[in-house]
């Protein structure tokens, strides 16, 4: 059986400028990264504005196992079946993040025949988007340590500095560290956290920015820090702006690149769900929905996390009126819900399929409550047995949706036909009456509590005393009515990742609050997820190398 690398090495890639001819897009509006990827320019964003938009189709998941249940995977083949049946779909995705590639968990160029490409590239420097945010976002720090060094004007306390530098990798000694240390002319010594660069506020700003002047009117408003009596401080008072926006005058821009048949998809942005808002961007997302009849974009993690933040967020912000969510589910996921372990999860159980059940009940009840239409995705396995299949159909019958058995990853386009075809169909039918949960000039503890209680089905929120001496700085300088973006684990659709299916009589923990307001929404952190991940016992990175001739092995 081939690895997804040794699929990849054996793709057929055309050109890009062939990719971006089947989109209308003119070789004079791309800015080429090699053969095979390439940026899209302004000039063809400002094109395509008056063209009318195509449906938008979002796609989600149940709580995963710790492998994941193929978003990715399940996008792009539903990409190429929806090219299979005759049907203009463009596919709108998030860029990998360094830490899972050299991690655990994996990259975000799908799987097995169900790929975009140049796979390698994708999952590693990409057109060096990352890079840019890194950079953008250090600058930043660095700006602030000099302005402390250099006479501190502003009058910043050192210990109310709300940015930290970031890395895109998984380094868990760079959670917690002092800089400044050495002689007077090598900085103010002062605490400092480094988090991965996915959740990043600069991340979140690329993402939800409209255009380089709505970029950097978020950069400006981005809030580095209080001065010594309690005032806040922003980005633009430290005439950091032009240069952050200068490094990410590239990244703003779209990649374009194709799957593994030929058809286009692009690539940008790569917030974390679980930490950050995860999902690709605006940009992106919007000019999909030019280009092609069908735009299919993902949100991270389960409909928890990053469906909700696309709903709450992103479609708030960019005007989004989405068509169709697709539910990507499998029936190990539901087995692991229904308490069976992680090694076992390969054997027929229908009894704890039936028990994790009320998982995917309760995801389907969720999307339904912004007022779009639903179709589950099983991602197939071969370990699927017909016994379990059967009880699949009951489920989805009783709950009324209609839903498919995705075999993308072993077929690909073939694979998802029947989903492309589903999918359609319900687009079709019409009914989708797209409704954020809530009115985000509700008090915050109010849009928190909404969330807690229907989407999580918690009985209340609990705020420790660090939380509440967030929220009332931030009530204070008026910055309390923007949406909520929750920080929270993936693996519970509470905030205990051991409470699996539907934990009931349970309390929501709001440990921290910390305002964003460049991307304009306040983080709340739960539980004990972090914003700097460690690697594991084995990361993925020791099975990773390359030969004499450049061809790289291991990489998934």
């Amino acid at each position: 059986m081939l690895t997804d690398i040794e699929i990849a090495q054996q793709a057929k890639m055309k050109k890009i400028t062939e990719i971006a001819e089947k989109l209308g897009i003119t070789e004079d509006e791309l800015e080429p990264y090699g053969h095979y990827k390439a940026k899209i320019s302004q000039a063809c964003i400002n094109r395509m504005k008056d063209k009318p938009d195509g449906k938008l189709i979002l796609v989600t998941a149940i709580n995963p196992t710790p492998a994941g249940e193929g978003k990715t995977t399940t996008s792009i083949g539903l990409s190429e079946g929806m090219h299979k049946i005759g049907k203009n779909s463009v596919l709108a995705l998030r860029e990998p993040s360094l830490g899972p590639v050299f991690g655990v968990k994996g990259g975000a160029a799908g799987g097995g025949y169900a790929q975009v490409v140049p796979m390698e590239d994708i999952n590693l420097h990409f057109t060096g988007d990352m890079h840019a945010i890194t950079a953008a976002n250090n600058l930043l720090c660095a700006i602030i340590d000099n302005h402390l060094q250099q006479g501190n004007e502003l009058g910043i306390d050192q210990r109310m500095i709300q940015i930290d530098r970031c890395l895109d990798m998984n380094d868990r000694a760079l959670r917690n560290c002092v800089i400044g240390m050495g002689s007077r002319v090598d900085g103010v010594p002062r605490q400092e956290k480094f988090r991965i660069t996915v959740a990043t506020e600069i991340m979140a700003i690329l993402c939800l920015a409209d255009d380089l002047k709505d970029l950097k009117v978020r950069l400006g408003n981005i809030l580095v820090a209080y001065t010594y009596d309690g005032k806040p401080v922003y980005a633009r008072d430290l005439n950091a702006v032009g240069a952050m926006a200068s490094l990410l005058k590239d990244a703003i821009n779209p990649n374009l690149v194709q799957t593994l048949e030929n058809n286009p998809a692009i690539i940008h942005g790569g917030p974390f769900a679980n930490i950050a808002h995860g999902c690709n961007s605006v940009r992106a997302t919007k000019l999909a929905l030019k280009l092609g009849d069908y735009c299919i974009t993902e949100a991270g993690f389960g409909s928890d996390l990053g469906a909700e933040k696309f709903f709450d967020i992103k479609c708030r912000f960019a005007g989004l009126k989405p068509d169709c969510v697709v539910l990507v589910a499998t029936i190990r996921a539901l087995k692991y819900n229904g308490g069976v372990a992680k090694a076992d999860l390969g054997k027929e159980n229908t009894e704890a399929l039936k028990k994790g059940s009320v998982n995917l009940k309760t995801h389907i009840e969720n999307m339904r409550k912004y007022g779009i239409p639903v179709v589950v995705a099983f991602n197939r396995f071969g370990t699927d047995t017909d016994a379990e299949i059967k009880i699949i159909e009951e489920i989805c019958a009783e709950c009324g949706v209609e839903y498919s058995m995705s075999e993308v990853f072993a077929k690909g386009g073939e694979g998802g036909i029947d989903l492309a075809k589903k999918v359609c169909e319900v687009i079709e039918k019409g009914g989708a009456d797209f409704k954020p949960l809530y009115d985000e000039k509700l008090p915050v503890k109010e849009k928190v509590e909404k969330i807690a209680k229907e989407i999580y089905r918690a009985d209340g929120v609990i705020y420790t005393a660090q939380a509440e001496k967030a929220l009332a700085k931030i009530e204070e300088i008026g910055k309390a009515d923007i949406p909520i973006c929750v920080a929270k684990t993936q693996y519970s659709l509470s905030d205990d990742p051991a409470k699996l299916g539907l934990p009931t009589n349970y309390n929501i923990t709001v440990r921290d609050i910390k305002l964003s307001s460049g991307a304009g929404f306040i983080v709340v952190y739960t539980g004990d997820i972090m914003t700097m991940p460690g690697l594991p016992k084995k990361p993925a990175a020791y099975t990773i190398d390359i030969d004499n001739d450049g061809n790289i092995s291991g990489l998934f």
